[in-house]
């Protein structure tokens, strides 16, 4: 099964107020087994707009990825974040096909 992603474009307004994001997101990430594979960092935008972070975090697949967006201890985290930033989220489930140029014969 493929796993699950969200994929956030984040501003943030108050950095000091958005570390209490941060250290209440860490329960509900780990109930749900989330794992961070972007958070921040580095970037440069090629084409279109974007915000001043990324952020993308795995789950073992999308309707767990889903089930912690939609669940009460993540609405309260999330209104944490909402006073503090700008947020554009999306949840994507992940692709696990072939890929090109890879041979999917023994």
């Amino acid at each position: 099964m493929a796993k699950g992603y969200w994929i956030g474009h984040v501003d943030v307004h108050d950095t000091e107020g958005y570390k209490a994001y941060i250290a209440a997101n860490a329960e509900v990430f780990l109930k749900y087994g989330a794992r961070f594979v972007i958070r921040g960092g580095t970037h440069l935008v090629k084409e279109g707009d974007s915000r001043a972070r990324t952020v993308v975090i795995e789950f073992a697949d999308y309707p767990t990825a889903l089930a912690c967006y939609e669940s009460p201890e993540y609405a309260r985290v999330k209104a944490l974040r909402d006073s503090y930033s700008t947020a554009d989220i999306m949840i994507v489930e992940g692709y696990d096909g072939p890929q090109p140029g890879i041979s999917n014969t023994n």
